[in-house]
């Protein structure tokens, strides 16, 4: 676990400065600088670009990291990184030639509810070319265990970006559609920037050469796509959907309350970068022990350090709505079930790695379809009910059955499960600190009782998993930082 460890917390470290400037602008910049339909059409673009992003990919940034590791000779990993390179072109070729040939009928249905989605759809296009490929260039680093650079541009530098344009609107030095083009142009360029720093590390040498297992890895690619697409559509399908049946405007407040709740999910984004290519290395060279051993020390970590996350969350989200604008606090129910779905993804540890990289990754495209299916009748039965609050709750629904049946599958093949007696101590940790926590506040300012009951919450957490032994790896690092702070 030591280059876990090590470049899990760097990645962790660059993560949650994304998620912070990502707060800044969701919470404040968003909100105050732009009107509430432009926000939610930022909010749209992004989110059915991401639904995009694993069609455009062509599932080659998952291939690449299972496969890398099974070719030992120059001339047949040069042939199988040079498909990689080209394979997405396989289908954004037709899909942007079948946007530009029906372009007005596409804008029409989906601008039905709020007319203003239909003059932007270049824009999602563009921007999910632009993720695919990054992901391509990153898996390219990832493979090379060099994930740190690359995570970087994935969490920060793209807020950056946002955060500059959205002060320049502010000073009126660009108008609002200028903002939009320079927004796609932020992810055009985090898209180079990934592909210099991927070519640096190493260079591609074409070669045009037909590889042995050719079919095995088109066929992995092709249900990737589908399995990829159906990963995130569960994520942010609610937000796409909400278009078709509320106020756009409603899409921004259903966001910003989405983004608190997915701040739960650095940990795992930030270990999953390096978790990915392990993973793959041990399933090919049939290492069950170090697999098991990855599992269940990742699961654990991951509850340990998204469990303190979400209590900061929950025990703190009053206040925090306190300090936004009072029209984007009827999202506080959708914070609390989008939180415990992301949860509840940590808990996992590198499951999704897993499947992705066995012999068995076919299940996950049957368990995806039907959970896709579930999350979308559960949305069209549940938003026209409760409106946002339906959304998170069917979006909370489908991640936890989608996780449980992930669960129980590993188990039966491998034999494995993520959890120990350990996962259940913290569990009860973390129910005692809500309980604790949530019910009482300081009688200061909001931002003043936010920080001054995180940190109370902070010490007695962190000295009840060291107390307790709940993770080893997590004490080692809190031993080692609170030497350093000592010192």
């Amino acid at each position: 676990m030591g280059i876990v460890i090590n470049q899990s917390f760097k990645n962790t470290i660059t993560t949650y400065l994304g998620f912070g400037l990502g707060a800044i602008n969701t919470l404040f910049l968003y909100t105050e600088f732009m009107s509430d339909t432009y926000y939610g059409l930022v909010a749209y673009i992004l989110s059915t670009a991401n639904i995009m992003m694993p069609l455009m990919a062509f599932g080659a940034h998952n291939t690449l990291v299972k496969y890398y590791s099974s070719f030992k000779s120059k001339n047949s990993l040069n042939s199988f990184l040079t498909l990689m390179l080209f394979l997405p072109l396989a289908l954004a070729v037709p899909v942007g030639v079948l946007g530009y040939l029906g372009y007005d009928t596409i804008a029409s249905l989906l601008s039905q509810k709020n007319p203003i989605v239909g003059d932007y759809l270049w824009y999602i296009f563009i921007t999910a070319l632009c993720m695919a490929y990054f992901e391509v260039f990153y898996a390219w680093v990832k493979v090379q265990m060099q994930t740190v650079y690359g995570n970087f541009l994935k969490e920060v530098f793209h807020r950056v970006g946002a955060m500059c344009l959205l002060f320049a609107l502010f000073f009126q030095w660009i108008t609002i559609d200028q903002f939009l083009i320079g927004l796609v142009g932020v992810y055009v360029l985090r898209m180079l920037l990934m592909l210099t720093n991927a070519f640096y590390i190493r260079l591609p040498v074409f070669r045009f050469e037909r590889i042995g297992n050719i079919g095995s890895i088109l066929k992995y690619s092709s249900l990737i796509i589908i399995a990829g697409s159906i990963a995130t559509m569960i994520l942010d399908i609610d937000k796409f959907m909400l278009n078709n049946y509320i106020a756009i405007e409603k899409v921004a407040y259903y966001s910003v309350a989405v983004f608190i709740a997915t701040v739960i999910a650095v940990p795992q984004r930030a270990m999953h970068q390096i978790m990915l290519p392990l993973t793959a290395t041990f399933i090919n060279d049939k290492n069950t022990t170090e697999l098991r051993d990855l599992y269940q020390r990742s699961s654990l970590t991951l509850f340990v350090i998204s469990g303190f996350v979400f209590l900061l969350i929950v025990v703190n989200i009053n206040q925090l709505y306190e300090i936004i604008p009072s029209e984007f606090s009827g999202g506080l129910v959708v914070v609390f079930l989008i939180s415990i779905a992301k949860l509840y993804d940590n808990v996992l540890g590198n499951n999704n790695a897993i499947l992705f990289n066995s012999d068995y990754y076919r299940m996950i495209l049957v368990f995806g379809v039907i959970l896709a299916v579930t999350a979308v009748v559960l949305n069209m039965i549940l938003i026209p009910l409760y409106g946002i609050n339906g959304s998170a709750l069917a979006t909370m629904i489908a991640v936890v059955i989608y996780n449980t049946i992930k669960i129980i599958f590993v188990k039966q093949k491998f034999g494995m499960l993520p959890f120990t007696i350990q996962s259940l101590k913290i569990l009860l940790l973390i129910i005692l600190c809500v309980l604790a926590f949530y019910f009482w506040e300081f009688s200061f300012h909001p931002i003043v009782n936010i920080g001054l009951k995180s940190l109370l919450l902070g010490i007695i957490y962190a000295f009840l998993v060291t107390k307790l032994r709940i993770s080893d790896d997590i004490s080692e690092v809190i031993k080692r930082y609170t030497k350093l702070f000592k010192s």
